[in-house]
């Protein structure tokens, strides 16, 4: 399974089975990764830049990210 979440710029995508549950999205962007909310990824509540720099600190991979092909046309 691998769930997708989109701001218009980027999409994070998320792979469950990958996640060692390190909590580093959680304490980083804790408005943006909550685990205790559904859907635990809201992307309205940061800014791009900071969303791409905090997944990228995802220990295991399970986060990740691409640039929404709008965002790649501007």
């Amino acid at each position: 399974m691998v769930k997708r979440y989109s701001n218009g710029e980027v999409t994070v995508i998320w792979k469950p089975d990958l996640c060692v549950h390190s909590g580093r999205c959680a304490r980083g962007l804790p408005l943006v990764f909550d685990p205790r909310r559904k859907p635990w990824i809201e992307l309205q509540h940061a800014d791009t830049a900071t969303i791409v720099a905090q997944v990228e600190r995802c220990p295991s991979g399970a986060l990740a990210w691409e640039r929404d092909a709008a965002a790649r046309s501007e």
